[in-house]
């Protein structure tokens, strides 16, 4: 169905091809997972599926792509759009409607279906993906989370034989990811629909791959079965980590497998008490922000519903909670720039004693409060060079004196970007690593982060969880509101639950986590009734107990 022959693709100002000499046929039926750091070129070989490279891209493409016998070379990407359907990482960038039900119809009106046909398949579509309750809504009134289930749905309508996918759960909660997945994997099965999908969150996905290919970032890649390719893979899910550790074989792939190998495993950890992920900060920290009765509505429409919350000194708070619950709502009405409709936020500078509703301050007095990164991180992005946002950033954050912070920062987050790019030229997860640095650099002393890891690698995303700790242990609190239940295991200190725009739990992130299997990390599913949340916590332990195992033997 698809084939690329000693394919490469070259752009004008990259060093080295992105892609280079690359030969793989991926068969009808085949769910095929893209796997890679950032930036070593997943969405170029996605975008020469359907032509989007090098005809909308630039660049040069040297070889052969062929897609049900049609060469991308001739054939643009209007004239693949009935075989191939296409999800990029960022769904606004894709729609052309105003509504829900209107981005559904909008890629069957371009191929001419029927009405009849359409309206059958609109409503399919809304209840596949859960979005029966949102037809009439305004496609810019969604989550993030939202949109990008319209997104995948406005591509599913159109029945294409050959589907897209880059990044496809990294704003979905996770039941909405685990329901998305469950409908891709029936098009597969019963449809004999073919899928390459790019995705960084691999515990949610690697279990329906019938391969994997892996880009080591030379622009080569390797590809074969899941368990070949992870098993010596420099990027695998935690599941993956903790069979390497334990030395499991064959190597599981889903947490049921691993479960079953790890009894003896569970054993050997029982009455151990793991090493915490983080030194837990004290009760006796000075409270840096203060909620009360914080109440935020749309056209009528709550949002979220008097909340209260206090934010210490040297805290990391977890905001979780499903699509739509009112945790970015939340985010912009603590940093000042949302709308509040009822309740009163006060915000405390660490060690200083300015102090105020950042609602009510002048936006260069809040920013010095309260810094917040959007979920759609290039929003903040508008000059002509990486170079020129970081010393930018510098300059703002410093009262105009000369530091490179925002640099050091992005090269510990995504290492490599060149500072003559275009900010819009990155990709998304290179894109969220700029504006983190940007606003990092500032570190007021409340640091609200929306959906940070989206993008991001395993290896960015434990930078991330280093620079977070840092922060916090200058004396700032954290407030990252994701649904990458992984990266709280590692990272927060306490998690808050949101639904329906409510707080329904709140505490040590030990505890809420755990207490339901949707917000519970892979290492919890496995080891469970035992309290490890962590791969790390659990080679910890295995280190500590290495001088009762006999050389050569099993650590299980």
């Amino acid at each position: 169905m698809i084939t690329f022959d000693q394919v490469t693709v070259a752009y004008d100002d990259a060093a080295q091809p992105a892609l280079r000499e690359v030969d793989l046929t991926v068969e009808e039926g085949e769910l095929c997972l893209v796997v890679g750091h950032t930036g070593v070129g997943k969405s170029t070989l996605l975008g020469a599926v359907n032509g989007l490279v090098p005809h909308f891209t630039g660049g040069t493409l040297y070889g052969r792509v062929t897609v049900d016998g049609r060469d991308t070379a001739t054939h643009p990407p209007r004239e693949l759009a009935d075989v191939v359907g296409v999800v990029g990482q960022d769904p606004l960038d894709g729609f052309v409607t105003d509504t829900v039900e209107e981005e559904l119809a909008y890629a069957m009106e371009q191929l001419a279906i029927a009405p009849s046909v359409m309206r059958k398949r609109v409503e399919e579509t809304l209840d596949l993906l859960g979005l029966a309750d949102l037809r009439h809504r305004a496609l810019y009134e969604l989550s993030g989370g939202q949109q990008q289930r319209v997104a995948i749905g406005s591509v599913l309508t159109a029945h294409p034989r050959v589907l897209v996918l880059d990044e496809p759960t990294s704003a979905l909660d996770p039941t909405a990811a685990d329901e998305v997945l469950a409908a891709i994997t029936r098009l597969v099965h019963d449809l004999g629909v073919t899928v390459l999908m790019a995705e960084h969150r691999l515990e949610r996905v690697v279990q329906y791959a019938d391969r994997v290919v892996h880009l080591p970032g030379d622009g080569h890649l390797v590809h074969g079965p899941p368990a070949d390719i992870l098993r010596t893979s420099t990027i695998a899910p935690p599941l993956v980590e903790l069979a390497r550790a334990a030395r499991w074989n064959p190597l599981p792939l889903s947490v049921r497998d691993a479960r079953r190998a790890a009894a003896p495993l569970r054993t050997r950890l029982t009455g151990v008490t793991p090493t915490p992920v983080r030194p837990a900060p004290s009760s006796s920290n000075p409270v840096l922000l203060t909620a009360r009765g914080v109440t935020v509505t749309y056209h009528g429409v709550p949002s979220v519903r008097g909340v209260d919350l206090d934010l210490r000194s040297g805290e990391i708070t977890a905001l979780m909670g499903r699509n739509g619950s009112g945790k970015s709502s939340l985010l912009w009405a603590l940093q000042g720039s949302g709308p509040r409709r009822a309740g009163t936020v006060r915000v405390t500078a660490p060690g200083e004693d300015a102090s105020g509703d950042p609602h009510t301050l002048p936006a260069a007095d809040a920013r010095r409060l309260v810094g917040l990164v959007p979920q759609t991180p290039a929003d903040l992005l508008y000059l002509e060079s990486v170079e020129q946002e970081l010393d930018q950033a510098d300059r703002e954050s410093t009262g105009g004196r000369e530091v490179s912070g925002a640099r050091a920062i992005l090269d510990r987050l995504a290492p490599g970007i060149d500072g003559a790019t275009h900010p819009r030229d990155l990709s998304e997860g290179q894109k969220l690593a700029l504006v983190l640095a940007i606003q990092l650099t500032a570190a007021p002393g409340v640091v609200l982060l929306d959906e940070p890891t989206r993008g991001l690698d395993y290896r960015a995303k434990a930078e991330l969880t280093r620079i977070v700790a840092a922060l916090a242990e200058e004396g700032r609190t954290v407030v990252i509101s994701t649904h990458d239940v992984e990266f709280v295991a590692r990272t927060a200190d306490r998690v808050v639950v949101m639904a329906e725009g409510d707080v329904v739990a709140d505490g040590p992130t030990s505890e809420v986590i755990v207490a339901s299997p949707v917000f519970a990390p892979q290492t919890a599913k496995i080891l469970a009734p035992l309290p490890f949340l962590t791969v790390d916590q659990v080679t910890a332990a295995l280190a500590a107990d290495a001088p009762t195992t006999r050389d050569g033997e099993d650590p299980t």
